[in-house]
């Protein structure tokens, strides 16, 4: 935690992933006012989904890590790990210790399908899955014994990373920095098959050319799609992205099979799932065509009809998998003692200032940024932008009224509550135990992926 001195604005930063990082960063780049910046995690480790969320063989992405690895190093800067808000520390006491509080949480929580057998091993949602290859501590061990057919249900960039990690063969893997464990299971995978399913067509999915041609160039892996479902498509009114992705589907359709592929990975577009089936864990996965109704009444004829819904055209088919993982969005969850809109799963602001519920007045000297300011859409640089907006309110209104004395100290109150936070010291000790347990491995870096391991770097 940073020293204070006469005339400095002292800010908490709540959250220490992108969104937090990037509204820390606007805060120590600025000039307007002087300020420093606590940021709290309840991990020992900074950048959250750039760490624990971003595949690990997307090293290009993940190299965003170190522009912002120069974030924790400004003087102006704190980073205050293994401190949980609402646990060790309350909004309450934050509001007396800083002249403001910046929220930067994130959306932890999955949405459900909602069907039938969705409760039964091997049925799961694609973070945890994330969580587990992407080595967060708090992930469960995920075993692929017995596992030779595979699902995701989504065709965002979230359900092709989960895809692409189950169809690529292992080898493939061993350069990222996944934890020994993940590899192992990965390596004895028996998987054969893995689906990718999408209620829409290919023209309405929401993944990013670069994620979807790395399906195409797998080593090992046949990429198989129906023809048939890029055919008749309107491309008239479709973006860029949408039309590249289109050819990449449609060569890919057209390509060779070939038949000594050790695995299959199917892109099946216009089918939902209904029905998770098995005795004691899943044994397949019924699954629906779909079709769009465009034949919806329009309760004002003065406004543009609605976007066509999709409905099922009671065609079923069953598909042999014991693993399915949902990746059809994720959903914020409240803050103790902090607004929040229950509606959108948002915390309620006007552009980034914290209001005490949707449409209603402000709460003084708290700000919101990234997905639970704005829900979870957008790219890591999309949080960039979404802080600036945020931060510049802030240094607009702290700049009006003159610094106020803390009245409580956040360090001596969690040392009387037995807590003893994480500095940036004990993240740099786990990031050379990191980096040191990959060289012996030929690799940059292996995780460190559970409690006790980095607990044993940082005592």
């Amino acid at each position: 935690m940073t020293g204070n001195h006469a005339g400095c604005r002292r800010i908490a930063v709540i959250g220490a992933g992108p969104s937090g990082l990037f509204a820390a960063q606007a805060l120590a780049g600025q000039d307007t006012l002087d300020v420093e910046v606590d940021l709290y995690d309840r991990l020992p480790t900074p950048y959250g989904l750039l760490r624990y969320g971003v595949a690990p063989d997307h090293t290009s992405i993940k190299a965003v890590a170190n522009a912002l690895a120069k974030v924790l190093e400004s003087p102006r800067i704190s980073f205050t790990g293994l401190v949980e808000f609402g646990r060790d520390v309350a909004r309450e006491e934050l509001l007396q210790a800083y002249d403001a509080v910046v929220y930067a949480v994130g959306a932890p929580r999955d949405l459900t399908m909602g069907i039938p057998g969705e409760d039964l091993p091997g049925s799961g949602s694609a973070r945890e899955f994330v969580e587990w290859y992407g080595g967060h501590p708090d992930a469960r061990p995920q075993s692929l014994a017995g596992v030779t057919g595979a699902a995701t249900i989504g065709v965002g960039n979230v359900a092709l990373d989960v895809g692409r990690i189950l169809a690529k063969q292992a080898h493939a893997l061993t350069t990222t920095d996944m934890p020994d464990p993940v590899l192992a299971e990965l390596a004895a995978s028996p998987i054969t098959d893995v689906w990718i399913i999408g209620r829409r067509g290919p023209q309405h999915a929401a993944f990013t050319t670069n994620e979807l041609r790395e399906l195409t160039r797998l080593d090992g892996v046949q990429l198989i799609i129906d023809p048939a479902h890029l055919e008749g498509i309107d491309e008239e009114g479709l973006d860029r992205r949408t039309r590249t992705n289109l050819g990449i589907l449609r060569d890919a359709a057209a390509a060779p099979r070939d038949p000594d592929a050790p695995r299959r990975l199917h892109l099946l577009f216009w089918h939902r799932p209904v029905r998770l089936d098995g005795a004691d864990r899943v044994e397949s996965l019924t699954v629906e065509r779909t079709r769009l109704d465009a034949d919806v009444p329009v309760a004002d004829p003065a406004l543009a009809p609605p976007p066509a819904r999709v409905v099922g055209t009671g065609e079923l088919s069953t598909l042999p998998v014991q693993l399915v993982l949902r990746a059809i969005g994720y959903r914020g969850a409240p803050l103790p003692g902090v607004p929040f809109d229950e509606v959108r799963a948002v915390i309620p602001h006007d552009e980034g200032r914290v209001l005490d519920a949707p449409g209603g007045t402000r709460c003084p000297r708290e700000y919101v940024t990234g997905w639970i300011k704005r829900g979870p859409t957008g790219v890591i640089g999309t949080n960039k932008s979404d802080a600036a907006q945020s931060v510049a309110h802030l240094l607009e209104d702290l700049a009006a009224v003159p610094p106020q004395e803390p009245q409580l100290n956040v360090v001596d109150l969690l040392a009387a509550r037995g807590v003893r936070p994480a500095t940036f010291a004990d993240w740099q000790a786990i990031d050379a135990a990191e980096q040191a347990r990959g060289a012996a491995r030929g690799r940059a870096r292996t995780k460190l992926g559970t409690w006790e391991e980095l607990g044993a770097v940082i005592g």
